[in-house]
């Protein structure tokens, strides 16, 4: 086992075209997760366009790539998932059956540590290193939307009829309701990208959009196109106008669900249950095998989901010095955040909270 490792502009065409056909093969060969867009060359080129410190390590045995592995390393060893904070599947991608030594890999790398925080299953050598698993509720696809539908029905038969009205009476009140799977206007990606920063600024949380990096990479993969991936944008009109939209990426067989948004004004409407309804049909007309929701505690996703995959977080470490330093500084902030959000007694008044500083915070300015 050979393992070389290169800046993304020095990946050769045929390393990233052996990376494409392992994805390609993982639905076939019993591993989907492998298949998820954040997993993809795109994704890692990309960040590496955006950040520095992106690697990408290729495992070959008797020449032949059999493994791949992208991550974002510091000047003194630190190592973390690729996009780590709006990545939503991450791990190495590998031939099936291939087996790997954790220690050896991160000393190839150069790597004292190297954190995770949607690390997918099957990634045994890293899950040693997990300390909490998540759901990540999907949306099976698979057999069409009409099956897909009727499973809604059965599940949540309330839910499904209350979307479905609201939408027929969206169409009475706004105008026909219109749904644009791939949206090409770059200008209705800003509208996006400023309701889901007013989104998170409303709600207390961070707004992701004024960190210039990840602004630059979604602008990035929307402009990425090719056969096995894509930066999908998805619009939601009543009339003419925009209500709903959702940016995310997707390879041959998953669409990864990552930036939903919609204007408050349609809000009586539930605008962005309705896309996403109109997501998983266009889905699965384009042979899409399911939807992946995301990790996250959300009302919405229960509702529509018809299972879930569990990602894992953590962290694997060689015996180094910056390792330990750097596991006492990340576990405190991760132990005290997952205990907020597992548990409704506190997730509950801290959720609230935000929302106060957020409406205090648009008040003031």
């Amino acid at each position: 086992m050979d393992i070389g490792v290169y800046r993304p502009g020095e990946l050769s065409a045929a390393d990233r075209a052996a990376w494409t056909s392992l994805q390609s093969k993982a639905h076939l060969q019993g591993s989907p997760e492998l298949a998820n867009p954040f997993l993809s060359p795109e994704f890692a080129l990309a960040v590496g366009r955006c950040r520095r410190g992106v690697r990408i390590a290729v495992v070959r045995e008797d020449g032949e790539p059999a493994a791949f592995f992208p991550f974002q390393r510091s000047a003194t060893g630190v190592g973390r998932a690729v996009g780590l904070g709006v990545s939503d599947a991450q791990g190495l991608v590998h031939r099936p059956g291939f087996d790997w030594d954790a220690q050896d890999l991160l000393r190839a790398c150069g790597l004292a540590v190297w954190e995770f925080d949607h690390l997918v299953q099957g990634q045994e050598p890293f899950a040693a290193g997990a300390r909490a698993g998540f759901p990540s509720p999907v949306m099976d696809v698979d057999q069409g939307y009409a099956v897909y539908l009727r499973h809604l029905r059965s599940q949540a038969p309330k839910f499904t009829r209350t979307t479905l009205a609201k939408e027929r009476r969206l169409g009475r009140d706004a105008g026909e309701v219109r749904y644009v799977h791939d949206e090409r206007d770059p200008a209705m990606l800003r509208t996006l990208m400023g309701w889901k920063s007013a989104q998170y600024r409303r709600t207390g949380r961070s707004d992701r959009f004024a960190h210039d990096w990840i602004s630059q990479l979604v602008q990035q993969l929307f402009h990425t196109r090719s056969e096995p991936f894509a930066g999908i944008l998805s619009v939601l009109y009543a009339g003419e106008q925009p209500i709903a939209a959702h940016f995310g990426l997707r390879t041959e067989r998953i669409l990864a669900c990552w930036f939903p948004a919609y204007d408050p004004e349609y809000a009586k409407y539930s605008p962005g249950l309705v896309l996403h309804l109109r997501m998983a049909e266009a889905a699965a007309a384009d042979g899409i095998a399911y939807l992946d929701l995301g990790r996250g505690q959300k009302e919405y996703k229960d509702s529509l989901k018809t299972r879930e995959i569990t990602v894992s977080e953590g962290w694997v470490t060689r015996r180094h010095p910056v390792a330990i330093g750097h596991r006492a500084r990340r576990a405190p902030v991760r132990a005290l955040r997952n205990t907020v959000q597992s548990r409704p007694e506190l997730f509950a008044p801290a959720d609230r909270m935000l929302k106060k500083m957020g409406r205090l915070r648009s008040y003031n300015q």
